[in-house]
């Protein structure tokens, strides 16, 4: 069970939040024909982004233990007896996402803080 570097991970962050940002914002403008022909209510961009980082994380790495991002390069998420993570740390690695400090954990921990409070690790397929 190798641990992946920065490089791969930087991969796997750029196409997964496009992947991400194009879904929300399909949903979004959705929402906004409704907002201008029916008078629903309007919900700005970012109220469609988070949540989809939450549930496509969760969706994915439950599933198939990785994410299209990870697919794309080669690797998958680990705990760390090197199985595939329970329900609950997918849960809180994808919450951990959420929030803008996860990634400043990378200087203290060498990973993210979605993957140090989670125990789980990026790894090679």
């Amino acid at each position: 069970m190798k641990e992946v570097g920065i490089g791969s991970r930087v991969i796997n962050f750029v196409v997964d939040t496009i992947l991400i940002a194009l879904i929300a914002y399909a949903l979004y403008k959705w929402n906004n024909f409704y907002v201008y022909y029916w008078q629903h209510k309007f919900y700005p961009f970012y109220l469609f982004f988070y949540p989809m980082v939450f549930v496509y994380y969760t969706i994915f790495e439950t599933i198939a233990g990785r994410s299209p991002g990870k697919l794309l390069s080669i690797t998958r998420v680990r705990n760390l007896k090197g199985e595939r993570p329970a329900f609950y740390q997918v849960l809180l690695r994808s919450l951990l996402r959420l929030t803008f400090i996860d990634m400043f954990f990378i200087i203290i921990f060498d990973r993210p803080l979605h993957d140090q409070l989670s125990k789980t690790r990026v790894v090679e397929a």
